[in-house]
């Protein structure tokens, strides 16, 4: 397992977050969608662009939070152990998403 190909890309994914490659940020389309202009589905639709765009940050700041942790296992040594069962995550898994914390065997679990 290559760690710092890892490091790379989860720096990488660490940035585009940060970078706000989401889009504009949420206060700017609170206060662009905030006064009463246009119809009852132009509203309708700004708000819903809100909600979208809070739900996204909110994604955007668990994935943040994630990659933190990953990192973190990184340097303690621990990266790519999964932390219910304590067996290796297969490099396939890490490769689609750097920063998992659980294998597919206990994700799977955890659905169920």
């Amino acid at each position: 397992m290559n760690l710092e190909s890892y490091r790379v890309s989860l720096l990488q994914k660490r940035n585009e977050l940060l970078g706000g490659a989401a889009g504009k940020p949420l206060q700017w389309s609170m206060e662009n969608n905030s006064g009463r202009q246009g119809d009852m589905a132009d509203q309708a639709s700004g708000t819903n662009e809100v909600h979208i765009s809070l739900k996204l940050k909110q994604t955007d700041a668990k994935i943040l939070q994630a990659i933190e942790e990953a990192l973190q296992r990184i340097e303690e040594g621990t990266y790519g152990v999964c932390r219910e069962c304590g067996e290796p995550i297969a490099e396939a898994q890490l490769n689609a998403i750097p920063w998992t914390r659980k294998c597919i065997a206990c994700k799977e679990k955890e659905k169920a």
